[in-house]
């Protein structure tokens, strides 16, 4: 009686509801959304994760109309795509810095397939990415990512979600805030670049016979090099600071 219980119309509304919100996890936050994890792991972990929270669920009205059940299934996953947007925008500023620091180092040509994304990025920009991604699993950020997920349970009932003003200018400064992180944390070795550039344009004035082609971008991607690896330890505190920010963040613009 107990499992035709759990078949009853509220329970697979619940059902239906937690399925979607711990979709929008794997679906959008950092981690998670790998694209190297195969879709049929990724669909495991949300059966799973859906299962082991069905009893902290609470369902707050019970529609009965099919346009009111796909909009509450809409917001559900609406809250996975602003909680991970927000986690998202801080690797997003790394990659920003990797592409400017590889623009001023000559590497722009040098892309590969980023296996996150998919897309063509610079070599520095996925050393920034990786190393980042490896820190926040040394520091179990995703740990405290389902805990926000079991927290929002309790807080915020199926079904019962809707962005708030807050939050959308949240993001927005949260998408200001990257443009400028980014150009904060390339900012030592465009500024040794632009050193170099004027050194190099010196020596060429007082020795036309020096070879800039032959001579200068080595010498200026040896020194883009050493700052960057000097900077290196710096950045990942950066990074580190603002993803727990973020995190922190979360519980006081959903809660």
């Amino acid at each position: 009686m107990e499992i035709l219980g759990l078949l009853g119309q509220e329970s697979v509304y619940k059902f239906i509801l937690l399925f979607a919100r711990i979709s929008g996890l794997v679906a959008f936050f950092p981690f998670f959304n790998h694209m190297r994890i195969p879709i049929v792991v990724k669909t495991s972990i949300v059966l799973l994760l859906t299962l082991f929270l069905t009893p902290y669920a609470t369902v707050t009205v019970l529609p009965h109309e099919m346009v009111s059940i796909t909009f509450a299934i809409t917001m559900e996953l609406m809250l996975g795509f602003i909680a991970g947007l927000l986690a998202y925008l801080v690797f997003a500023a790394l990659e920003i810095a990797g592409q400017q620091i590889s623009f001023v180092m000559g590497f722009t040509m040098a892309s590969v397939i980023d296996p996150q994304t998919g897309v063509n990025t610079p070599l520095v920009s996925q050393v920034f990415t990786m190393l980042a991604l490896v820190l926040f699993l040394a520091l179990d950020g995703h740990h405290l990512i389902l805990l926000f997920y079991h927290h929002s349970l309790g807080e915020i009932p199926l079904g019962s979600f809707y962005p708030t003003a807050n939050m959308w200018s949240y993001i927005a400064k949260a998408v200001m805030s990257m443009f400028l992180f980014g150009f904060i944390l390339s900012f030592p070795i465009k500024a040794l670049s632009l050193l170099s550039d004027i050194i190099f344009g010196m020596l060429m004035k007082t020795m036309p016979q020096f070879n800039l082609l032959v001579v200068g971008f080595p010498i200026k991607i040896m020194l883009s090099y050493v700052a960057m690896i000097a900077s290196l330890g710096s950045i990942m505190i950066i990074f580190k600071k603002e993803i727990f920010k973020v995190l922190n963040d979360l519980a006081l613009l959903f809660f």
